[in-house]
């Protein structure tokens, strides 16, 4: 396999995480103690997406540390991978708290009841600061980063979550509207379930060794049989080993029988189209000369 060395690759700073998981921490705690004694639902949902966000917080950074870690004869690929397992069980969270949010906003919106509001401000403006904050941290890191986009993307939508009951707890305080509360606790779960499932497909089809949406395999063919010396190329696969690195393995009928040393010249020729043309890094490809075996494309094997 040969790999193409201009690979580019941003360093994620972990210990945004760290500081993440620590003010996270604290928000959750304050929040689970200002919903019970204020009688807020949206506050303590709120508490319960912030305990949602330390624990996938902390599998991002179990992840992150995992996937730095060099590869072995055990594990030849390392822990690369870490990080996209990390998104898809951060996704697959973020839309399983959603449901539980409503199906409880749905109970409390039948009987609502009287709540402290003014504590309900205080403690969504806390949250609004706290997550705020957290979100500057890692945006930078999420725009490079499957996993550090699902950490994003949950203390996104708790600081979004903190301006809701805020919106609420202003009303409650002001015009006595009590099921506002159970309200906006169904439209930010109803949010966590669009931004969730996005990011699920996403993980689910990396992980699934999918071909980017991006990709056209009839574009790469094209491309690579316009070189000299190109036969046909078959046999394709291409997937993302992780966010970094793309992968193509395929099996290539050279047009003449060449010599090893004039391969590597064919070879060296393809992966320069293939990483200028698709941006694939990682290259795989099983030299032919007149072989007898399927010549498709895509070939089921």
């Amino acid at each position: 396999m040969s790999t193409n060395p201009r690979i580019h690759k941003h360093n994620v700073k972990g210990n945004n995480l760290i500081y993440s998981i620590l003010l996270n921490t604290l928000i959750t705690i304050a929040q689970v103690i200002g919903g019970i004694v204020s009688g807020s639902l949206a506050l303590i949902s709120d508490a319960l997406h912030n305990f949602s966000d330390v624990l996938s917080l902390i599998f991002s950074l179990v992840a992150h540390k995992l996937s730095r870690r060099k590869a072995s004869v055990n594990q030849t690929f390392g822990f690369k991978r870490a990080e996209l397992i990390a998104a898809f069980i951060n996704a697959s969270t973020l839309i399983v708290v959603a449901f539980i949010l409503i199906y409880h906003a749905m109970i409390k919106i039948m009987k609502p009841e009287p709540i402290d509001s003014n504590l309900v401000i205080w403690l969504a403006l806390l949250g609004i600061a706290v997550n705020g904050f957290s979100v500057l941290l890692l945006r930078k890191d999420a725009a490079h980063n499957l996993n550090m986009k699902s950490a994003y993307l949950h203390l996104f939508t708790d600081m979004m979550a903190s301006v809701a009951v805020l919106t609420g707890g202003i009303l409650m305080k002001y015009y006595q509207i009590y099921w506002v509360d159970s309200v906006l606790t169904m439209l930010i779960a109803i949010y966590l379930i669009v931004v969730g499932i996005d990011l699920f497909l996403k993980s689910t089809k990396m992980l699934m060794l999918f071909t980017p949406e991006y990709i056209d395999i009839k574009d790469i063919v094209r491309e690579v049989h316009q070189i000299n010396g190109v036969g046909k190329l078959h046999h394709i696969h291409v997937w993302h080993l992780n966010e970094e690195e793309l992968h193509l393995e395929a099996h290539l009928d050279c047009a003449a029988d060449i010599k090893m040393s004039e391969f590597n010249d064919l070879l060296h020729e393809i992966e320069e189209v293939l990483y200028e043309k698709f941006n694939i890094n990682h290259v795989n490809i099983q030299p032919e000369f007149q072989k007898v075996d399927p010549k498709d494309f895509i070939v089921q094997d």
